[in-house]
């Protein structure tokens, strides 16, 4: 048979004329025909290639995009609550906290009379946090947020009253940036005298109100020096009319708090409206001067914000979580200053220790996740880490850095103390929840176990009535087939107890933790909580 070249073809024609069969065409044209087209074929493929190299260039410039789907395909999905800064996988305890310090779980009852009281610190991210609350959880009946308007309505389901004291909800019916010394003493006056929209009291109510609830603990500060215990801070946290308070807080790397302070001064803040009412009255103007004269202190220099000994941005996270009754208030007379420093920085711990919640800025998911578990109340959208901030933007020298961490060394040690806590409390309550899952795991196969046994059994039993009635029809006797019977029924019995014996016994080796004898075992919780601190107690 000829190819289709067209000097094939004459040749084909030349041969049929003189009445012979035309012959094939040599092995080499053919080769080279077909080397011809593989040409052709693969010559298509890489233009076929190269145009869509084009396109997705075109479309998506860059590696990113591919990168990004290949590591979506060849990675697993990550966790979400992993450590914002990779500092978990090195984070050392340095404190030995009980597991009534680690577990935060609070029966907050909304539709009660419980509320959330919000202890917003300046520059510490506790505007988003605060928006987050009102706009960002999920409930029943949601806050009802309008535009243009700062606060939110948040009423509990049913009833037209509060369930958040914040300054998204409720506004700053204490008085601007209200310290942990303000709301223990009027929150409950106003909660107890006011509801809703006249939640908020005016300027000299606020006096008065705080007056009379300092009544009962005023005294000198060593008198008063058993108001930080448990006991005391657990008295504060209820009214007379029996509601509870929950306090929650927002913590922030000292030096970045600073330098954002700063720069919010730069702008022209002030807070001038904060009272700093303590024992029932306000600081003088000797007990407080101002580092500025005029309206504002804006555009100041660094270096001018930071000589100012009287500037309360200097560790000020650590004296809006003490009890300044502690110390005398702003009367620096009172005590040495070493000795009021000390008091101040264990009042401080005290109280955030015992607090329902509090957050840190830099672990904005794992903030998340704590505040979930501690209030069984869940948001809508993931929190969002923002690394780049106006204090990151602001470059200083290890020299000035060196200095502010000087002028903060009180909310230096706090926060190296509220970090410590912050992750431990992380990490057991997810072990807590590992071992949740676990046990539902196990309780799932047991389940499985006993539905695979229960049909095998079944189907056995199915089997041996079939021959039972075989028999019967073969071995008209009834005494046989009532003995044939009572041997299957005891059969089918001891196989049954013998299988499950066996299943429970394996389930009780593989499930029960050796233990010395004489010793009696807790709940799964409780050993996850020895376990978890007693791994603390090895990495110390």
């Amino acid at each position: 048979m000829c190819v289709p070249q067209k000097p094939q073809r004459l040749a084909c024609r030349e041969e049929r004329k003189r009445g012979r069969e035309p012959q094939p065409p040599p092995w080499s044209t053919r080769v080279g025909n077909m080397d011809e087209k593989s040409n052709k074929l693969l010559l298509a493929l890489v233009m076929l290639f190269l145009f869509a190299v084009i396109v997705l260039q075109y479309v998506c410039p860059g590696t990113e995009c591919q990168l990004l789907r290949l590591h979506a395909f060849s990675s697993p999905v990550p966790d979400p609550y992993r450590s914002e800064d990779e500092s978990s996988a090195r984070f050392v305890p340095r404190y030995n906290f009980t597991r009534s310090d680690l577990l935060r779980k609070v029966d907050f009852d909304i539709k009660g009379d419980d509320l959330i009281v919000f202890l917003h610190i300046q520059k510490t991210g506790g505007t988003t946090f605060g928006r987050h609350l009102v706009r960002n959880i999920q409930l029943e009946q949601p806050c009802e947020c309008r535009v243009g308007q700062k606060k939110c309505t948040c009423h509990r389901p049913g009833k037209r009253e509060t369930w958040l004291f914040s300054r998204f909800s409720t506004g700053w019916s204490c008085g601007l940036h209200a310290d942990w010394t303000e709301l223990t003493s009027c929150v409950p006056s106003v909660v107890d005298g006011k509801r809703d929209s006249r939640l908020r009291p005016s300027r000299w109510r606020i006096f008065q109100i705080l007056d009379a609830a300092s009544k009962d603990k005023r005294g000198s500060p060593n008198t008063n020096a058993v108001a930080n215990s448990p006991s005391s801070t657990k008295a504060r946290n209820t009214s007379k009319s029996g509601k509870n308070f929950y306090y929650i807080t927002i913590l922030r790397d000292p030096v970045s708090r600073y330098l954002s302070e700063w720069r919010h001064v730069q702008r022209g803040a002030t807070w001038k409206a904060s009272l700093h009412v303590c024992d029932g009255r306000p600081p003088t103007s000797e007990e407080l001067p101002s580092c500025y004269t005029g309206d504002d202190w804006s555009g100041c220099p660094l270096k001018e914000f930071m000589d100012c000994p009287y500037n309360l941005a200097n560790n000020r996270q650590v004296r809006m979580l003490s009890d300044l009754t502690l110390v005398g208030c702003y009367n620096l007379s009172v005590m040495p200053e070493k000795q009021r420093n000390k008091v101040l920085l264990e009042s401080a711990k005290s109280n955030l220790k015992h607090m329902a919640f509090f957050g840190l800025t830099e672990f904005q998911r794992k903030t998340q996740y704590l505040f979930e578990k501690t209030f069984n109340m869940n948001f809508i959208l993931p929190f969002t880490q923002y690394n780049t901030t106006r204090a990151s933007s602001v470059e200083i020298s290890e020299e000035i850095q060196k200095r502010i961490e000087g002028l903060n060394f009180l909310d230096m040690e706090l926060y190296s103390y509220a970090k410590d806590l912050f992750l431990q409390r992380y990490q057991f309550m997810r072990q807590k929840d590992h071992q949740e899952a676990r046990r539902k795991r196990q309780e799932q196969r047991r389940f499985l176990k006993g539905r695979l046994l229960q049909t095998h059994f079944l189907s056995q039993g199915q089997g041996q009535s079939q021959n039972l009635n075989q028999n019967q029809s073969q071995n008209p006797n009834p005494n046989a087939n009532q003995n044939l019977t009572q041997n299957l029924t005891q059969n089918l019995t001891q196989n049954l107890v013998q299988n499950l014996t066996q299943s429970s016994s394996q389930k009780e080796n593989r499930e029960s933790p050796k233990h010395n004898p004489g010793k009696e075992q807790n709940d799964s919780t409780s050993n996850g909580a020895n376990d978890y601190i007693g791994s603390v107690e090895k990495w110390r």
